[in-house]
C-alpha cells in the first residue's frame, strides 16, 4: 500500500454551540477532487440532510453547510488522513490512519450530545482509535447506516428512518 498516496481530510464544519457531530470515515475521491463533504452525487447524505435540516442537494454547497451549522450540526471525519485506493471504506489502510483531534474538538464544543457515525467503518475506526482516548463522560455515539452508494442494499427511505430516529431530539 505504500504506493497509494495519502488522502487528507477536511477541516471541521461547525460552530462552538454545536449539539450534534456527524462523522464520516475519510473523504472519497470525488469529495477530495471537489473539496466538499459527500460530493459523490449518488451519496444519500445530502438528500437525508435536506429532509432533516433543510440542507438539500439542490442548494449550493456553502448554503448546505450554513444550514447544518445554523441547526447546530457539525460535520467532520474520523480520519485526518490515511491511505485508501479508490473510495470504498473497506479499502482504508487502518495502519496508515491518523485520527482527528477529538479531545480538542469536544473540549471546544462542549454542548455536543450526540456523535453520529456515518457507516460501519466510521463507527469501527471511532470505537477502536478515538473512543479510548476521550475523557469521560464522552457524548453518546450512534452508528448509522452508511449514506454511501456502496451501501445500496438498504433503500433510501430506510436509511432516512434510521437517521431521523437517531437525530429526533435535535430536529
Amino acid at each position: 500500500m505504500d504506493a497509494i498516496p495519502t488522502s487528507k481530510g477536511f477541516a471541521p464544519v461547525s460552530r462552538a454551540d454545536a449539539r450534534v457531530l456527524i462523522l464520516g470515515s475519510l473523504p472519497g475521491q470525488v469529495s477530495l477532487a471537489r473539496v466538499q463533504y459527500y460530493a459523490q452525487p449518488r451519496n444519500a447524505f445530502w438528500p437525508i440532510m435536506g429532509r432533516l435540516f433543510g440542507a438539500a442537494p439542490e442548494l449550493a454547497y456553502e448554503e448546505r453547510l450554513e444550514r447544518l451549522v445554523a441547526r447546530r450540526v457539525a460535520l467532520w471525519d474520523v480520519c485526518a488522513q490515511g491511505r485508501r485506493p479508490g473510495s470504498l471504506d473497506q479499502k482504508i489502510d487502518v495502519a496508515s490512519v491518523e485520527t482527528n483531534d477529538f479531545a480538542g474538538f469536544l473540549a471546544a464544543h462542549a454542548e455536543i450530545g450526540l456523535i453520529c457515525l456515518n457507516g460501519a467503518k466510521a463507527g469501527d475506526l471511532f470505537r477502536r482509535m478515538v473512543a479510548p482516548t476521550l475523557r469521560a463522560p464522552a457524548p453518546r455515539s450512534s452508528v448509522l447506516p452508511s449514506t454511501s452508494p456502496a451501501h445500496a442494499a438498504m433503500p433510501f427511505e430506510r436509511k432516512l428512518e434510521h437517521w431521523q430516529a437517531a437525530l429526533a431530539e435535535f430536529l
